[in-house]
């Protein structure tokens, strides 16, 4: 698999230089899989992967050590290494798989043929082989009519397919959203039956397969897959639509279409979006997920924040607490840790997204826009005072000064306090036996 910094060109070049070079050494060689897939649909593909015949310790010996990585070596795959912006190209031997005790993993391999080793892959589109050279493809499986008729096919017969690895049910519904393709029926009809079973696979991979559906084209299709085929009350059960609720399944196609319309996507934006005004609790629901699917801290504060944001600033109409015809509401200090936030832009993209389906007001979307795009120095002027500066003056550190910083800060925000001297007279003025009121910020 190619580095996913990897230039395009000589990611393609390093391709085609080692199947040249295994060839060379008297082995068969070919593109496999995904690679192939993109090709005949005129993409550029992500990364490269090769089948050859030659098994991985001769594929480590015409390659050397120095330049290959043996860690799935027990599956026949050998990781070769290119040069600088090139990548890596995974080396997969021909084979068969014996059973699948995990739901994940074959228990052994037995190296074969191009043709055997075709009808243990997961769907027809990415059963395929090229020959880079000639231009020749080799289509044990009937992968290139189902690629011209937009057709995701499980290879052989769909519930052992799905049996084997439960991960490929997702991978089913990814490639259908984000290719435009069907699932074919009896594929289809394997994963509804099916869907309980994903929860066998690592939180990490569901996760994985989850922030590639959320952050492509076709997201808002795969949402929809996910939920009529059962998989997202297996995988977002605090989310997913009950099939006896017309309203649920509506509130759910209409998030999914909100997702798609997104400029910004990702899984932490597509989760905050899909809580929204969730009856077990939006927040509750958000950090759930988070913490099941072991999402990154990054992620999982993003999300929780613009789930917190999406609220505060109201989702359908005359619920904003930003503008009510055009006026704004709330006093600045309240607004501005909101749009000075990091991920402002994300809830500017979000609101702009709600509104064009109703769920927020497009007034407020279309001021938030404007907020987040002043220069930061406008939107966010650095404090009349510091922490330093109160101490100094005489305020004990602890809540005393947390709480007088916070509400100078509003002071500031708010255009009473301007300049640093009257800051200084301000603080001055306050009843040196008396508690500051605390400053609201979210």
């Amino acid at each position: 698999m190619a580095a996913i910094d990897a230039d395009p060109i000589l990611a393609r070049e390093f391709a085609r230089t080692v199947v040249a070079r295994l060839r060379a050494a008297g082995h068969e060689a070919l593109w496999a899989g995904g690679c192939v897939r993109d090709e005949l649909l005129g993409r550029t593909p992500a990364d490269y992967d090769v089948a050859t015949s030659a098994i991985p310790d001769a594929v480590r010996a015409l390659f050397g050590r120095s330049r290959t990585l043996a860690i799935g070596a027990a599956f026949g795959v050998i990781t070769v290494i290119g040069p600088r912006g090139a990548g890596q190209v995974e080396v997969t031997t021909f084979r068969t798989d014996a059973a699948y005790t995990d739901g994940r993993h074959p228990a052994e391999v037995r190296f074969s043929s191009a043709a055997e080793d075709a009808k243990r892959r997961d769907f027809t589109i990415n059963g395929l082989f090229l020959d880079p050279e000639a231009g020749i493809v080799h289509d044990h499986v009937g992968g290139r009519a189902d690629l011209e008729a937009g057709i995701v096919r499980a290879i052989g017969v769909p519930g052992l397919r799905f049996g084997e690895d439960h991960l490929r049910m997702l991978r089913a519904v990814r490639f259908a959203a984000g290719f435009g393709f069907l699932l074919e029926a009896e594929t289809r009809a394997a994963i509804e039956r099916l869907a309980g079973r994903v929860v066998t696979v690592s939180p990490e991979r569901i996760a994985a397969e989850l922030r590639a559906m959320l952050s492509r084209p076709g997201r808002g299709r795969a949402l929809g897959l996910l939920a009529d085929t059962g998989l997202a009350a297996v995988i977002l059960p605090e989310l997913a639509p009950s099939p006896s609720s017309p309203s649920a399944a509506n509130n759910w196609r209409v998030r999914s279409a909100v997702i798609e319309a997104l400029d910004e996507p990702s899984l932490a934006v597509g989760l905050a979006v899909l809580a929204g005004r969730n009856a077990n609790g939006a927040m509750r629901s958000v950090t759930a997920i988070c913490r099941r699917l072991r999402l990154s801290n990054r992620e999982s504060r993003c999300a929780a924040w613009l789930r917190d944001a999406l609220d505060a600033f109201g989702e359908t109409p005359g619920m904003e607490t930003t503008l009510q015809e055009g006026v704004v509401s709330r006093p600045w200090s309240w607004l501005q840790p909101w749009l000075a936030h990091a991920d402002a832009p994300l809830l500017a993209d979000a609101l702009r997204a709600q509104a064009a389906h109703g769920l927020a007001n497009r007034a407020t979307a279309a001021w938030v826009s404007r907020q987040v795009e002043r220069p930061a120095a406008e939107l966010a002027p650095p404090p009349l005072l510091t922490g330093s500066d109160l101490l100094h003056a005489g305020i004990p550190a602890g809540a005393a000064l947390g709480a007088t910083l916070a509400r100078l800060r509003a002071l500031q925000l708010d255009g009473i306090v301007t300049t640093s001297a009257a800051a200084r007279d301000w603080l001055a003025a306050l009843p040196p036996a008396s508690e500051p009121p605390s400053g609201e910020r979210p």
